[in-house]
């Protein structure tokens, strides 16, 4: 049922001067083509979450996201087009029906339910997810942003589809693409994380609990310089290189995540990081809906 029929989503080759000069291919894996709305890492993540789910015959899912999340988008779709009922958490208090994602979330009938600030922080609180588990019976739940141990698999397949590269380069949030990216990388192939939170250096541990191979792989790095501000934050010279890309080369970013990813690794490039001759895999794990949640707040 959740093995999609899709193809696996392309690679588009980048031709620039820079590219040229610097002798290094750059190749974008564009994950936001792999389903016309459940797209990108974050259908990887919900795949063999949703297949989890129907294994226990568990009647519907409940998960959390920010008003604007890509996960809550994400899930949402995916309850409407496998008929699974879907209930989820948003940081509150209030919900706000103008916001692009929730109105569209609402139109796939999920359920939202706004909590405060303070009872969104329990979001990981054993406690507090029992209490959810008795309050919505039979029901599936599933972390903020999808990062457990059934997405990495969705994550591993991603890793196994990319064409054979020196460098791989990746968006991090939760840190969940990356551990599961990690599992399926040959060890020859150097995996770089853009941070996109400001004094995210956690994230090396987490990757390492989502992923505890990663503690002994050589192979990996997170790169903390990158995140323009914060999360949510970006900078009129990254929101110019986004809308430029999309100009000159028909790629359509987004500046909270892979555009922040792509700014970053554009910097690397344009400071030889890289040696020359490397191949270099930039993948585009979706989330272009956020676009409408920036315009929609006058950001862009």
């Amino acid at each position: 049922m959740f093995n999609s029929k899709h193809l696996e989503s392309p690679v588009q080759r980048i031709n620039h001067p820079l590219l040229r000069d610097k002798k290094v291919t750059l190749l974008v894996k564009r994950d936001d083509l792999l389903h016309p709305t459940v797209q990108g890492n974050k259908w990887r993540k919900l795949k063999y979450n949703l297949i989890e789910l129907k294994r226990l015959n568990r009647s519907a899912i409940l998960t959390f996201g920010g008003p604007f999340s890509n996960h809550l988008y994400a899930t949402a779709m995916a309850s409407k087009l496998f008929n699974i009922p879907a209930h989820i958490i948003v940081r509150g208090p209030h919900l706000d029906m103008q916001n692009p994602t929730l109105r569209f979330a609402k139109a796939c009938g999920v359920n939202l339910h706004a909590v405060t600030r303070l009872e969104y922080r329990q979001r990981s609180d054993n406690a507090y997810l029992q209490d959810l588990a008795t309050q919505f019976p039979n029901t599936y739940i599933v972390p903020e942003g999808g990062s457990n141990q059934f997405a990495l698999q969705g994550c591993k397949e991603l890793a196994l589809s990319l064409p054979n590269a020196d460098y791989v380069c990746c968006a991090v949030g939760s840190g969940g693409t990356l551990a599961g990216i990690l599992s399926g990388l040959p060890t020859s192939t150097q995996a770089l994380g853009m941070c996109v939170l400001k004094g995210a250096e956690y994230l090396s541990q987490e990757v390492c609990r989502l992923n505890p191979n990663a503690a002994s792989q050589q192979n990996w790095q997170l790169m903390h310089q990158f995140h323009d501000g914060g999360y949510g934050k970006f900078s009129d010279a990254q929101w110019a290189f986004c809308q430029q890309m999309k100009q000159d080369h028909a790629l359509p970013l987004e500046p909270i995540y892979t555009g922040k990813m792509m700014f970053g690794l554009w910097q690397l490039i344009e400071q030889s990081y890289f040696p020359e001759h490397s191949t270099i895999v930039a993948i585009h794990t979706g989330g272009l809906q956020g676009l409408d949640g920036l315009r929609y707040r006058n950001l862009i």
